[in-house]
């Protein structure tokens, strides 16, 4: 037993934890209980605002080991040399539940990687996806609302979900996964993880590329079907938050193969898909895959609130030989994450510990002050030039140069003709028994959105990708294509 003095947060000895104090033995409480007071503050103020997406997660600690050299096409930092280890936190989650939400439900899974590089913190936060819904950042808020509650009924809405995809038909790609079997994977350490946004490396020598990243599961791809996923909601609703801790607390490890595809500056200029849309894929065909390294998950949190709760990831997280590239999707989460940070957990979120850059030579800013502030920088000058401290800008960590031009407006890219040629690749990659499960879980669904003009839109998206997807919903749905499309037209 301990023999240590239980005290108050400022550090005054608490003579009875058991017990208020009142004015005799039935009186009142008394406002001068200070300890009372001081612990129904902190309960009150314990939980910190939910994320807006990605909400439920789950994460654990490892590295990141090279195993190929891939220094011809980045000076980043954790591809230095084969061999190289170096630390990391992974966060699991799905998309558009809350915290309380299960984690087998039909979702995108979150597969976001903090890397702990000697340059700062690098941020690769993608899905278990190599796609997505949206391609315009514009768009994002409104897709996330019809994925949460109606604003009326406090309910999901299967309305509010197909009106806004059937109006959407870049999703058809994601949509087509989602109730697909990866819609629900039987455990965060059962699916793939990719960086799905194009991303540009930089070497030494100031020569670029495009890449995509791929984190391939060793455990082999497991999924539930729509009756397991359902049953497993109802009786574990963590049932992958606690595989993942459990197999690593009894001495396990969960891992996954690195991989990158690689196209040069030439080859996205004559791309038949538009290679900064993250609603398409680069074929494996045109840019195979190379495996780069292994990703090994190892430890688990401590305390789950300081660790995972509080963790931070944003994309805008980069390091010297990773930068940005023009897809406007990653462009917007560059501002957008940051802000969230910021809005969650305060403006200095990066001094708590688990998104402290702890492996970078040093942290030297001029940003001061604000919400739980450590005060490390002492009275050093908050501006900037300054004749005190000696900080200075490295200009080998300069971006990329490239030349940007054109007309400022909003401009729509032309791709709409390829919308669909993706998701009919995949439905037709599909065995039957794949088809047949992809098909009812759409139905099963669709059929609850009471509005058949939405039906009827929707299931002209899935017809384009391929005539016998788009068949095989309506005949689902037990709708006469022919004879609703006369009766819409009058």
């Amino acid at each position: 037993m301990s023999d240590i003095d239980l005290t108050t947060a400022s550090g005054a000895p608490v003579a009875d934890n058991q017990n208020s104090q009142t004015a005799g033995r039935f009186g009142p409480v008394l406002l001068q209980d200070v300890h009372l007071l001081e612990k129904l503050a902190h309960f009150n103020r314990e939980r910190i605002p939910e994320r807006v997406v990605h909400a439920k997660g789950a994460g654990a600690f490892g590295y990141l080991e090279i195993t190929e050299d891939i220094t011809d096409l980045t000076k980043a930092a954790p591809f230095a040399e084969v061999g190289k280890k170096t630390p990391c936190l992974l966060r699991f989650s799905t998309v558009g539940g809350e915290q309380g939400s299960a984690d087998a439900e039909r979702d995108p899974r979150g597969f976001a990687l903090k890397l702990y590089t000697e340059e700062g913190n690098w941020d690769l936060v993608g899905n278990n996806t190599p796609v997505f819904f949206l391609r315009d950042p514009l768009k994002f808020p409104d897709f996330i609302h019809t994925q949460k509650r109606h604003p009326a009924t406090h309910c999901k809405d299967p309305d509010m979900f197909w009106d806004f995809l059937s109006l959407t038909p870049e999703a058809t790609h994601q949509v087509t996964v989602l109730f697909s079997d990866r819609g629900t994977p039987k455990s965060f350490r059962h699916m793939n993880g990719y960086g799905s946004h194009t991303f540009a490396m930089v070497n030494a020598a100031g020569g670029r590329v495009w890449v995509k990243f791929h984190f391939k599961t060793l455990a082999g791809i497991q999924n539930f079907t729509a009756v397991e996923a359902q049953k497993m909601c109802g009786e574990n609703a963590d049932h992958a938050t606690q595989d993942l801790y459990q197999k690593i607390e009894t001495g396990g490890t969960a891992e996954w193969e690195m991989q990158i595809q690689v196209m040069s500056e030439e080859e996205a200029a004559t791309y038949r898909f538009d290679p900064f849309d993250v609603t398409k894929v680069w074929q494996h065909g045109d840019f195979p895959v190379r495996t780069i390294g292994k990703l090994v998950l190892d430890r688990n949190p401590k305390n789950y609130f300081a660790e995972i709760e509080q963790a931070a990831f944003a994309p805008s997280n980069m390091i010297p030989g990773v930068e940005a590239s023009p897809d406007k999707m990653l462009q917007g989460r560059l501002f957008a994450y940051q802000d969230a940070h910021r809005y969650r957990l305060g403006a200095n979120f990066t001094q708590i510990p688990v998104n402290c850059p702890y492996m970078a030579r040093q942290v030297a800013n001029h940003q001061r002050d604000g919400a739980m502030y450590d005060g490390a920088a002492e009275g050093s000058p908050n501006y900037e030039p300054n004749s005190v401290d000696g900080i200075k800008e490295r200009p080998d960590a300069e971006v990329y140069p490239h030349p940007v031009h054109g007309e400022v407006g909003s401009h729509a890219r032309d791709y709409i003709q390829d919308d669909f040629v993706q998701a009919g690749d995949l439905y037709r990659l599909m065995d039957p028994e794949q088809k047949s499960r992809l098909v009812g879980n759409i139905v099963g669904h669709m059929k609850n959105v009471t509005h058949k003009g939405i039906q009827l839109r929707a299931i002209c998206n899935f017809f384009r990708a391929d005539s016998d997807y788009g068949k095989r919903i309506a005949d689902g749905l037990g709708l006469d294509l022919e004879a609703e499309m006369k009766a819409l037209r009058g």
